[in-house]
């Protein structure tokens, strides 16, 4: 089997596991079927290279480089201030059969123009500041990975390997990529977007001491009455007062607000409990099965039985 080359860019300050996610994905490949992938990582300069976390690693420099079948672009904190690389990686992607990014590594893919035309995802921290940076990128902050003809984007941090792992299915197909999985005990294809785990992150946490217990009352009360009268006599507002102040502090709607809260307190008990799916639509505020369902599909496009099955944890 030959092996294909996969170059990994770094610099100063890039994220660890941007890098050893998916190298652990491509060597456990190579393991298993006895070769197929060679990885080289590649800095401007040859020599160490730093990670955020105090770790450093070897690099090539890029002028070293031939043969180039895979780039993929590490994202890290430090990210926006190596603008700079565009110009190499451009450069390099020229001579690769496809290009990779993981977390926001697509901003240095998009500096090189590499995502102009094409719909392209990032870590949901900076998805925004992509789509403002960049308005010829279609910017999709929720799925996992993306891809996009020759180039591919993934979310942030750990979703490297979930890339990794469908470049493996592309270059020498899924059986070999579950069995990848399987080794290092992780989902072949996760279910469900980034919308998953940025939900409670997604919003601020309000100034005004009546709304942050508000906002606690509505996680605490799915069931509960929680439409914008309701919410607004409990904050002892007018309703479009409480809407303008609850949107300005929060970052989101009252009504959108409760919909996540809703949703995530269908998700905790689909994960922890046996309940019927009526009753689980029912205790937390989201009426019948049918509402559930859309619910998830359009949040996180699995049925909540299907995340039952894969995300519940019984006991032994």
């Amino acid at each position: 089997m030959r092996d294909r080359r996969i170059v990994a860019v770094v610099y100063d300050g890039f994220q660890l596991l941007d890098l050893a996610g998916p190298a652990d994905v491509f060597a456990t490949a190579a393991l298993i079927a006895g070769g197929g992938y060679r990885l080289d990582v590649a800095a401007a300069t040859a020599g160490p290279v730093r990670a955020h976390n105090g770790v450093t690693t070897a690099a090539v420099a890029f002028d070293e480089l031939t043969d180039i079948d895979t780039l993929l672009v590490t994202g890290g904190l430090s990210a926006s201030r190596h603008l700079a690389l565009a110009g190499p990686i451009a450069a390099l992607a020229r001579r690769a059969r496809r290009v990779a990014s993981v977390c926001n590594g697509a901003l240095l893919l998009a500096e090189a123009g590499l995502l102009d035309g094409r719909r392209a995802t990032t870590h949901w921290l900076v998805a925004e500041d992509l789509a403002a940076g960049y308005p010829r990128v279609e910017v999709d902050a929720d799925p996992i990975y993306v891809r996009d003809g020759a180039v591919w984007t993934s979310a942030g941090v750990t979703a490297g390997i979930d890339l990794a792992l469908a470049l493996v299915a592309e270059d020498h197909g899924v059986a070999l990529a579950a069995d990848v999985a399987r080794g290092l005990v992780v989902y072949l294809h996760r279910p469900g977007g980034q919308s998953q785990f940025s939900t409670a992150m997604r919003t601020a946490v309000p100034r005004s001491e009546p709304l942050r217990e508000l906002r606690a009352y509505i996680d605490a009360n799915p069931a509960a009455d929680l439409s914008v009268p309701a919410l607004a006599r409990r904050a002892a507002m007018s309703e479009r007062h409480f809407s303008r102040v609850f949107t300005r502090q929060v970052g989101m709607s009252p009504g959108r607000y409760v919909e996540h809260s809703r949703a995530d307190a269908a998700r905790r008990l689909l994960e922890a409990t046996d309940a019927p799916l009526a009753r689980i639509a029912r205790d937390c505020g989201l009426g019948l099965p049918e509402t559930l369902y859309r619910t998830f599909r359009r949040r996180w496009r699995i049925s909540p039985a299907d995340y039952r099955r894969r995300f519940q944890q019984k006991e032994a």
